[in-house]
């Protein structure tokens, strides 16, 4: 007697596995969401520090930070880098990377969309001081424990920038 015995998996036992697997999954990214952001973050205060160095590299050069109204060297880009933080970050970034001073480009923000977007001011005046900002994610972070900001920094167009706040500014900085 021939039997026509079929082997293989029927399409409900398929469909309870991948439905099972969904589920696993799904609870996976929702616990590395917190972690994800931390990451995040640590990389944004990583930036900042290295965007301090480059900054320092283009005040060995040119006797100033980028933005500086009364610049006197003539190598050195010294736009004022206008009212919006954001804009004078990217013009500052521009300024760096074209300078010659072995920086090819400068960190963003790693969502780099509003209100993730690094910050930048100077004294526009005389150019002797700077703020870098950025907002982190988590405002229960770490590095708020032993954290002050920075005094505020007004440039020549009557900017301000603020930080501690997400409310009038960023809430992490790092200044000179």
């Amino acid at each position: 007697m021939i039997t026509n015995k079929k082997e293989g998996f029927t399409l409900i036992e398929i469909l309870i596995v991948v439905a099972i697997i969904a589920i696993l999954a799904s609870v996976v990214l929702v616990g590395l969401g917190p972690t994800q952001q931390a990451g995040r973050d640590a990389r944004r205060i990583s930036d900042l520090s290295e965007v301090q160095n480059g900054l320092e590299l283009y005040y060995n050069k040119c006797g100033y930070y980028p933005g500086a109204s009364s610049a006197t060297d003539a190598s050195c880009d010294a736009a004022a880098p206008g009212t919006d933080p954001v804009a004078a970050y990217n013009n500052m970034a521009g300024e760096l990377v074209s300078l010659g001073i072995g920086i090819s480009s400068v960190p963003v923000d790693p969502n780099n969309t509003s209100p993730h977007q690094y910050t930048y001011a100077t004294n526009g005046a005389s150019g002797s001081s700077y703020v870098l900002g950025a907002v982190l994610e988590n405002t229960n972070n770490s590095v708020f424990t032993t954290y002050n900001p920075p005094s505020d920094v007004a440039t020549d167009d009557s900017a301000t920038m603020t930080c501690g706040s997400k409310d009038t500014g960023p809430d992490y900085c790092v200044s000179l």
